[in-house]
C-alpha cells in the first residue's frame, strides 16, 4: 500500500509557512508533509528532517530531490529527541516551525520482514532504527511475566494483559516465539471471545505495546515536546499528528499547561526552566480526518491533530 500522509492540508495549513522560514520535521517517513512544506519554502528557506528509519531516509531524500536542490533541505538520520544537538551544530538557536507526526508508515507496516503487522508474517523485530540492539522477539521471549503483563496494560491499554502475558510464558517454555502470525494467534486464543473484537483485530494493542516499548516511542515524545516549544520564534507554530489515545494524552496534556485559558485570556504558563512563554491554542478542537479522507486511506481513521503557536 503506498503511503499517503495524513492530515496533509491541516497540517500545512496550520503551519502557515513563511518562504524564509526555518522549518523541522522530526519524522519525515516518506517525505509526504515534507515535501509539502519545501514546495513552499522560498531562496533562504531551510527544511531539516528527521529519521530513525535509513529506509526512509533514503526514499524522503529521493522525493525532496524531486522538489529542490540539497541546500534548501537536509535530512538526518536520528532520532528527534536529539533534534537540538544538531540545531547547535548548525547554530541554529531558533525555528519557525515543528511538525510531528507519529504514524507508522504504510511501507513499514507492509513490508513482512520489518515485524510490525499482526496481519504479516514474519519475524518479531518492530525497530524504527534497526541498528539497535532491543527487539519485539527479545521482549516476548525473555521479560518476565510481570514486565509483559506492565507492557500490554500501560502501552497497549489492554484488558487481557495478564492472560496474554500468561500464555506467552508457557508457550516459549516450548520454543521461542519468533514469528509474527504465531504471537498474533496466540494473543486472538489467550482473549475472551467477549474481548476478541472489542478494539478491532485482537493483537492490536499487544502489538503496539511491544513497537513502543521497542521503540521507547512515549519517552521520545515526551522529551522532544519539551524542548521543541523553546526553540519556536514568537509566531513559531508546533503541530502533532497521533495515532492513539497515549499519544494523544501527552500531546493534549503539554498543550494544556503552556496555552491555560481562562475566557478569552491566555495564561503564561512558567516551565521548569522559569522562561515565561506564552503560547496559543491553534486548535480549540483536536482535528480528525474527513470522512473523505479515511475513505481513501483507512489508516487514518485514529488520527488526531493538535497545534499551538508561540505567541
Amino acid at each position: 500500500m503506498k503511503h499517503l500522509p495524513v492530515l496533509k492540508n491541516e497540517a500545512i495549513k496550520l503551519l502557515d509557512i513563511k518562504p524564509n522560514g526555518i522549518y523541522l520535521d522530526f519524522t519525515i517517513g516518506r517525505a509526504g508533509h515534507a515535501s509539502e512544506i519545501l514546495k513552499r519554502l522560498g531562496k533562504d528557506g531551510l527544511l531539516i528532517g528527521f529519521d530513525l528509519d535509513e529506509e526512509a531516509v533514503s526514499d524522503s531524500e529521493k522525493v525532496l530531490a524531486g522538489v529542490k536542490t540539497r541546500g534548501h533541505y537536509e535530512i538526518i538520520h536520528s532520532n528527534y529527541r536529539y533534534f537540538d544537538e544538531f540545531l547547535r551544530i548548525k547554530n541554529i538557536d531558533k525555528v519557525d516551525g515543528i511538525l510531528l507526526d507519529l504514524g507508522v508508515s504504510s511501507p513499514q507496516l507492509d513490508e513482512d520482514y520489518r515485524g510490525f503487522s499482526y496481519q504479516h508474517k514474519g519475524n518479531l523485530d518492530m525497530r524504527m532504527d534497526r541498528s539497535q540492539k532491543l527487539t519485539a522477539k527479545y521482549i516476548i521471549n525473555n521479560y518476565s511475566l510481570r514486565e509483559l503483563t506492565r507492557i500490554f496494560r500501560e502501552n497497549g491499554e489492554d484488558p487481557d494483559a495478564y492472560k496474554i502475558a500468561k500464555r506467552i510464558v508457557k508457550r516459549r517454555e516450548w520454543h521461542e516465539i519468533i514469528s509474527t502470525i504465531e504471537l498474533a494467534e496466540m494473543i486472538k486464543h489467550a482473549k475472551p471471545k467477549k474481548n476478541a473484537s472489542h478494539h478491532g483485530h485482537p493483537a492490536q494493542q499487544v502489538f503496539q505495546a511491544l513497537r513502543i516499548e521497542v521503540n521507547d516511542e512515549l519517552n521520545n515524545l515526551e522529551i522532544a515536546l519539551s524542548k521543541a516549544v523553546k526553540y519556536l520564534k514568537p509566531d513559531g507554530r508546533l503541530v502533532v499528528i497521533s495515532f492513539h489515545s497515549l499519544e494523544d494524552r501527552i500531546v493534549k496534556n503539554i498543550f494544556e499547561k503552556l496555552t491555560r485559558t481562562i475566557g478569552d485570556r491566555e495564561d503564561v504558563y512558567e516551565l521548569p526552566t522559569n522562561d515565561k512563554m506564552p503560547f496559543v491554542l491553534l486548535t480549540k478542537k483536536v482535528v480528525t480526518p474527513s470522512k473523505e479522507e479515511t475513505e481513501t486511506n483507512s489508516r487514518a481513521k485514529s488520527a488526531k491533530l493538535r497545534a499551538i503557536k508561540k505567541c
